[in-house]
């Protein structure tokens, strides 16, 4: 191997010669390519260059200008730097030493070091992020006068450019050990002189020289720190892909003729340019939605774009308003003129479960479909959660914006798999761009619908958190349906919240039903230290007090909040209340009664045994075709089949077209019936649950008109009714079943029923929708004391324990959470010290981010008479059935059929003696020839192998299956 020569003068490379072009930065072991270290400098910078010019979306751009004395010039200027001398710590040789044959032209060149084995483990502590930020920062110190405190906030990123910013400790003792950074002796100048000359020359190329005087009095805020950060991240990760940006000898075109291919190869898509929309609400709403004939904006969605249209500058928008007011088009209508006044690049839709974030993908794409755009442009767009690529519409886009490109973590060591790792392979115009296709690199995307994990992810110490970071920052941020997190989770939200003031990130939060301390605390988080003075707290008080309904509140960051009331559109009613005792016979005979001139009947369980039970006794009653079973124990596919059952039959009128049952039916489910199906029926069975779940279960009674006066519903069934049971009734204190108390606790129980006591009692005053929603909600979540007197005692007791759990729940999550943002000037170091590693969607990545155990996940597959496995019979299709040889991998249709069959296991298995258990025996079935890239759907798996009748035993439980109620656990 000889010395590489720049094929003309131009460029970084005409900068430097002798010894310093010998340094090596990357090698192919089986090729024997390798890459300049130089030459991969150059190619960061230039990927920098044009991601800040044709990728960064606008706000991100100017946040990191406005931190800079010379703006928008220096902050290109400082991005192309920084990607250039990311990688200054391979000029060491504790890294230079890694690669034999390479090493030793560098030693023909006067830079002298050990063998990798000489130095032995110390050659860790000189990782070369780290040995990067000490040389970097040595050099502004030492060269150009800088302070420690001053170049840490540059250095930093540099250091951190691997995922992780180094910690104090760390530093210390890298700089305890200087051999690892230049070999004592006669060539320890020679080493100094080359790394120097490598970043004078860095310097100079990129503008940055003539700069750094004026940089040095600059304080850059922490979150400027972490765009810089992930903007050279990105960058080095593309300038890293051998397909884009060849190896050495085989590489012998000029720099910019390379980097001109490797970014026209790339065709990464840009950020969206969002213009804002003219007309009135009405117009927006009407260009963007398919409405129906006839149709305006509703009143809460003229109220949101007013809103937003009137802030000083885009910040927090919350909307609570009824089931049924458009919140979802509305927040999608305020995203676009935030998007236009602030500069996103995109919209980030963050919804509870898998199941919201399916239901609004198609939403997510008929928006995106009918936005205005220039001709050829592209829009990458992502499904974000673990079983994204199961989704039919997004498995459309991956096909459509294939490419030939291998996305890979460069810098990452492959690994065997086990499954019990918790690990898997990762495998205008819309498509799912194949660079962003890594699931560090997904949430880049312009436009994702997922679950809210994804979000939350942005406030847990991980690796690679600043690429979380810019995904979030680019983007208009909408959280749906805020009130079904619990404390847990909203520990992470807050400060994910006060991340995105601090980002000047647009945010919608929308509710159906939130409590005035939650909603102040929302505002609050994310406004940052204006709540703490200059009239901001009576403001925040105000937000608290509010009380009218529906209600918009925003606030801009750095701002005091508003208030602005909406009306309620006219598709309210009254719902009459009536307590019924918890037995399951007695519920059977009370809808035989009911459903005497047909009907639909929806009860709602809050647990998956309490539905079996019920639906058990039901079609004892009624038979088995007038019962149908709905909760979370289905694999995959049979979910999305029992949801879009579901829509088909009690959907909309104009959705059902002639499918609603005739005759009586009687649908049993769990949470499940609360969120996202728009499904509608006569008659409501409920558990007792927190008065807002109630309210939403409430919100599938008499959901759409059927006829004038609901006369097309059976005449009994006219009037809206919901009877609560799951509690005992008959004492002087209700008590609620065991079952709910484990799920919701006895205090939220408690309170509920406390709050509804008016509308179960005595005149049974109907609950008025939605004139009640907001006054039950506060009332139920509110301090003071709420109930009979005969209760006050089990309230205490209740409320003790309430608390204890808030508090622990709150202290767990504090342990993994990011810090509050730093003043400006303070250094990341140490910004995601004591982390959990790596954070994904991963079983173990969602536990960290929910208060709940860690949940085992299995792919369901079946074993034939013959002994071998095949998909489940009962698959649409045609994917029924399908051989799964174990010699070698099985067909695309046949892997991807098995892979939708995934199962999170029930509770029961979360359990950590019952969950090693589980895996052990899983593993027993380890398939080598399922592990490789050629089985990408099934590698990383566990599988759950039923006999012909569709049971198994797994930790000393007895599993059945059925397509009709799903899984079925009980002891062995």
């Amino acid at each position: 191997m000889t010395v590489a020569r720049e094929s003309s003068s131009a460029g970084l490379g005409g900068r430097l010669v002798g010894p310093v072009r010998s340094v090596w930065a990357k090698h192919d072991r089986d090729a024997e390519g390798w890459l300049p270290l130089w030459r991969h400098m150059a190619d960061s910078a230039a990927v920098a260059g044009l991601l800040w010019d044709e990728w960064l979306p606008a706000n991100v751009r100017a946040l990191v200008a406005d931190a800079l004395p010379g703006g928008a010039g220096d902050g290109r200027c400082l991005v192309m730097w920084l990607a250039a001398v990311h990688d200054i710590g391979k000029a060491t040789p504790a890294f230079a030493c890694q690669v034999d044959q390479l090493a030793d032209v560098m030693r023909g060149q006067g830079l002298q070091m050990k063998t990798r084995r000489q130095y032995g483990a110390d050659r860790v502590m000189a990782a070369h992020a780290r040995a990067g930020q000490v040389l970097l920062g040595e050099w502004l110190e030492e060269r150009h006068g800088w302070p420690p405190r001053q170049s840490g906030q540059f250095a930093v990123v540099v250091g951190g450019h691997h995922g992780v910013p180094p910690e104090h400790g760390q530093l210390n003792d890298l700089y305890d050990r200087p051999h690892l950074l230049r070999t004592p002796g006669a060539s320890e100048p020679l080493w100094r002189r080359v790394q120097e000359e490598l970043l004078v020359a860095c310097a100079q190329e990129y503008g940055v020289e003539e700069r750094l005087g004026a940089w040095r009095a600059v304080r850059v805020p922490q979150p400027v720190q972490v765009l810089l950060t992930a903007v050279v991240i990105v960058a080095d990760w593309i300038a890293s892909n051998p397909d884009l940006f060849p190896y050495f000898p085989q590489e012998t075109r000029s720099g910019a003729e390379r980097v001109a291919a490797a970014w026209q190869g790339l065709r990464l898509p840009a950020a969206w340019r969002a213009e804002e929309p003219c007309g009135d609400a009405g117009e927006v709403v009407a260009a963007r939605f398919d409405l129906p004939p006839g149709a305006s904006a509703r009143p809460v969605q003229e109220a949101a774009v007013r809103l937003a249209r009137e802030m000083p500058e885009p910040g927090l928008v919350i909307v609570e308003a009824p089931m049924g007011e458009g919140k979802t088009e509305a927040a999608l209508a305020v995203a676009e003129i935030f998007a236009a006044r602030s500069g996103a690049g995109g919209v980030f839709f963050a919804l509870p479960t898998m199941a919201t974030g399916n239901a609004m993908f198609p939403r997510l794409l008929d928006w995106l479909g009918r936005l205005p755009g220039r001709d050829g442009t592209t829009h990458s767009v992502l499904l974000a959660h673990s079983k994204a690529a199961l989704n039919d519409d997004y498995a459309e886009l991956l096909r459509s914006g294939r490419q030939h490109i291998v996305a890979v973590d460069v810098d990452g060591e492959t690994q065997r798999w086990r499954p019990s790792e918790g690990g898997r392979f990762a495998a205008a115009e819309l498509v799912a761009h194949a660079w962003l296709r890594g699931r560090k690199k997904a949430m880049l995307s312009s436009f994702v619908a997922g679950t809210v994990d994804q979000l939350l992810f942005a406030g847990l110490k991980s690796r690679h958190l600043a690429l979380r970071h810019l995904a979030v920052a680019g983007k208009v941020v909408v959280i749906d349906e805020a009130h079904a997190y619990d404390t847990y989770m909203s520990v992470y939200l807050d400060r994910v919240l006060a991340w995105l003031g601090a980002y000047r990130v647009p945010v919608v939060v929308l509710s159906a039903t939130l409590p005035s301390g939650r909603r102040r605390q929302l505002m609050e988080a994310y406004a940052g230290a204006v709540a703490e003075g200059g009239g901001g707290a009576e403001a925040f008080a105000r937000v608290a007090g509010a009380v009218s309904y529906p209600l918009l509140t925003a606030v801009s960051p750095g701002q005091v909040p508003v208030i602005a009331g909406a009306a309620a559109s006219l598709r309210g009613g009254e719902v009459h209340l009536e307590a019924l005792a918890d037995d399951q016979e007695l519920l059977a005979g009370r809808l035989a009664a009911e459903l005497e001139g047909g009907g639909c009947v929806l009860v709602v369980r809050n647990t998956v045994r309490r539905v079996l039970e019920t639906a058990r006794v039901l079609r004892e009653r009624f038979g088995e075709q007038a019962v149908t079973v709905a909760h979370s124990c289905f694999v995959d596919v049979d979910r999305a089949g029992k949801d879009a059952d579901l829509l088909a039959r009690f959907g909309p009128p104009e959705r059902a077209g002639g499918q609603r049952p005739a005759g009586p039916h009687i649908v049993v489910a769990s949470q499940v019936a609360e969120q996202s199906l728009d499904v509608d029926f006569d008659l409501l069975v409920t558990d007792l649950c927190p008065v807002d779940l109630m309210l939403q279960r409430m919100g599938r009674l008499h959901r759409h008109r059927r006829g004038a006066g609901q006369a097309e519903r059976p005449e009994r069934l006219r009037t809206a009714r919901c009877l609560v049971t799951g509690v005992d009734w008959g004492g002087p204190v209700p008590v609620p079943v065991r079952g709910s108390v484990a799920v919701y606790g006895a205090y939220a129980l408690l309170r509920s029923a406390a709050v509804l006591l008016p509308h179960l009692q005595g005149a049974q005053r109907p609950v008025r929708l939605p004139e009640d929603i907001s006054v039950l909600v506060q009332g139920a979540y509110a301090e003071e004391p709420v109930g009979p007197a005969a209760w006050s005692e089990a309230m205490a007791v209740a409320w003790e324990r309430h608390e204890k759990h808030r508090a622990e729940q709150a202290g767990r999550a504090q342990v993994f959470r990011l810090d509050e943002v730093g003043p400006p000037g303070r250094p990341l170091i140490g910004w995601v010290a004591a982390g959990v590693g790596d954070a994904d969607d991963t079983r173990a990545g969602r536990a960290q981010v929910r208060d709940s155990r860690e949940s085992l996940e299995v792919v369901v597959v079946q074993r034939r008479a013959d002994g071998g496995l095949a998909t489940l019979p009962w698959l649409a299709k045609g994917l029924g059935g399908l051989e799964l040889p174990t010699d070698r991998p099985p067909s695309a249709a046949a892997a991807r059929a098995a892979a939708s069959c995934g199962l999170r296991l029930p509770l029961q298995f979360s359990h950590p003696e019952v969950m090693d258990r589980a895996i052990a025996e899983l593993e027993e079935l380890y398939v080598p020839a399922w592990q490789g890239r050629d089985s990408h759907w099934l590698a990383g798996q566990l599988f759950l192998v039923l006999d012909g009748d569709c049971q198994t035993s797994l930790a000393g439980f007895a599993l059945r299956y059925s397509p009709a109620d799903g899984l079925e656990v009980s002891s062995d």
